[in-house]
């Protein structure tokens, strides 16, 4: 039994792929020939798109650190923290006081209840009662005076200082009740709005300092570098971990004052990194410094490629060695494939060009077979009006500059050939497909 199931997969690992499950979908698209610039390739190190040296704007002592060595962090996670109780407490004692200090403010601008404003009018009609009473009073002492009557000048002069008494208490507590109907005085207000503005700074302040006890990633990124752990205190600028943003990466290269002149930025380039599996990408120039060095005429550039990002992390790491080849050389007529045709994985790239089946010679299928009326019986009659089956062959390439999506190829190929660019990872030379899709 052992032996029949060895020789069973033995078998089936030469059949064409899925040749049991008929043929593989696939999305084709055509072979183009146009008149691209000569490439040349050049060596450069794979470097973050942005790195970040996160450090602390506040002196203290470390409570948090929930991050570990290559951990991803999203803009805004916090890295590290800072014991804030101390902090907290001003914050909450300066919350306080801004309250006092809005409560006041909506005092004033409410302005004076209704009953205190009663109040004042009765007040004011009280002493005005008393005013006509004490200016009765000294009228009469007056005309007694006039007439001879037995008054002294003490009392005359008593019964006076009383009625003016009156009068102006009456004329203050009539301005008191004008004062209370018309509310405080506009400056008052505005002081009032001055020390509540100036008291919520304060606790913005206060906030801030909070925040800054909190160290957070500037942006989405890996961790790649621990610099303190909880326990720990940190001083007023001191690193405490360092991020870098790999979801993009730049390819520094240097190129000879002689060709940087065909380098433009946007320009689409193509890019391998030999440490991966799947190797190819498509990047684009980003900057070229104006400044070369002196002693090379070599100037710096910068390839900005889109990163793939697996559950395991970024596929490209910074560090990492890279070759871009660059359109610097003389045009000429050459033959392009889409990106994505490239399959990676043998001795060489290989692109699947997708044909008519070959004819199957007759007797192909062993005479056994052939003789045996059974088998004869039950295989399926051929329909004669059905399209010719189609399968892969591989074709190997060598690869030259990018342009656009596209690929240069030197391979056995033509223009207009249909080379697979979606379903290709898994076949293999000879395996029938279903083309669901030409791209042309």
């Amino acid at each position: 039994m052992l032996t029949a199931w060895l020789a069973a997969i033995l078998f089936g690992s030469q059949l064409p792929a899925r040749a049991q499950f008929g043929p593989s979908p696939v999305v084709v698209a055509r072979a183009v020939q146009r008149d691209v610039a000569g490439g040349q390739t050049f060596v450069g190190t794979v470097t973050p798109a942005k790195r970040s040296a996160v450090g602390s704007a506040v002196d203290g002592r470390v409570t948090e650190y929930p991050i570990d060595l290559g951990d991803r962090v999203t803009k805004g996670q916090p890295l590290c923290q800072l014991l804030t109780e101390t902090i907290s407490l001003q914050i909450a004692a300066a919350e306080a006081e801004l309250r006092l200090r809005a409560e006041e403010l909506r005092e004033l601008k409410n302005g004076s209840r209704p009953e205190e404003i009663l109040n004042a009018k009765a007040r004011v009609e009280a002493l005005q009662a008393q005013r006509d009473y004490a200016t009765s009073r000294f009228k009469r002492a007056e005309q007694l005076a006039q007439q001879g009557q037995t008054i002294t000048q003490e009392q005359l002069d008593q019964a006076r200082s009383a009625a003016i008494e009156a009068e102006r208490m009456f004329l203050a507590e009539q301005q008191t009740h004008k004062m209370l109907v018309q509310g405080p005085r506009e400056e008052k207000v505005a002081q009032a709005q001055a020390r509540m503005e100036a008291q919520a700074e304060l606790v913005q302040q206060l906030k801030d300092q909070l925040r800054k006890h909190t160290m957070i990633a500037p942006f989405d990124g890996y961790v790649v570098s621990e610099q303190t752990e909880v326990g720990e205190w940190v001083t007023k600028g001191q690193v405490v971990a360092e991020v870098v943003y790999l979801d993009d990466v730049e390819i520094e290269t240097h190129v000879l004052d002689a060709q940087i002149d065909a380098v433009r930025v946007g320009q689409p380039v193509r890019v391998e990194v030999p440490a991966l599996k799947s190797p190819l990408f498509i990047g684009e120039v980003a900057h070229i410094s104006p400044q070369g060095d002196v002693k090379s005429r070599t100037f710096p550039v910068r390839i900005r490629v889109k990163n793939q990002i697996r559950e395991g992390g970024p596929a490209i790491k910074a560090g990492m060695m890279a070759r871009v080849t660059l359109p610097v050389g003389q045009a000429h007529d050459a033959l392009l494939v889409s990106k994505d045709a490239i399959v990676f994985g043998g001795p060489s790239p290989v692109v699947y060009v997708v044909g008519p089946a070959p004819p199957t010679p007759p007797g192909a299928n062993g005479g056994a077979a052939a003789k045996s009326p059974a088998v004869a019986k039950a295989a399926p009659p051929i329909d004669p009006h059905a399209p010719p089956p189609e399968v892969v062959r591989p074709v190997p390439v060598v690869l030259g500059i990018a342009d656009g999506n596209l690929i240069e190829v030197t391979a056995d190929l033509k223009p207009g050939d249909r080379v697979v660019v979606l379903g290709n990872e898994r076949l293999r030379p000879m395996a029938p497909v279903h083309v669901i899709r030409d791209e042309k």
